[in-house]
């Protein structure tokens, strides 16, 4: 009975390990960053600034905008998730170039 126990809690453990969102990083670091941390502390803005050119802005908002993306959950496929995906992302973004220091 011993074994089948221990069985039982490795099969949850590895179950646990797939589904979660970082995999089993968050099981065994002595600590698990949350998700606003994540999102926030992906790199930091006084060290940012926006470039002059309309082409280099765009790239800038661009690699902004899937830096925030690539510290979320995956994106969802209902419409009506989708639509407060992008608002949750924009506001993100408006926080981060909010905090941005004025050059």
């Amino acid at each position: 009975m011993f074994e089948v126990t221990l069985l039982l809690l490795i099969l949850l453990l590895i179950a646990a390990c797939a589904f979660l969102p970082l995999g089993c990083s968050t099981l065994f670091s002595p600590k698990a960053p949350q998700q606003s941390d994540a999102v926030s502390d992906s790199c930091s803005n006084s060290e940012l600034t926006v470039p002059e050119g309309s082409t280099l802005k765009q790239s800038f908002l661009t690699h902004l905008q899937s830096e925030i993306e690539s510290a979320l959950f995956p994106r969802p496929t209902d419409s009506i998730l989708q639509r407060h995906y992008d608002a949750l992302v924009n506001a993100e973004l408006e926080n981060r170039l909010a905090a941005m220091p004025d050059s």
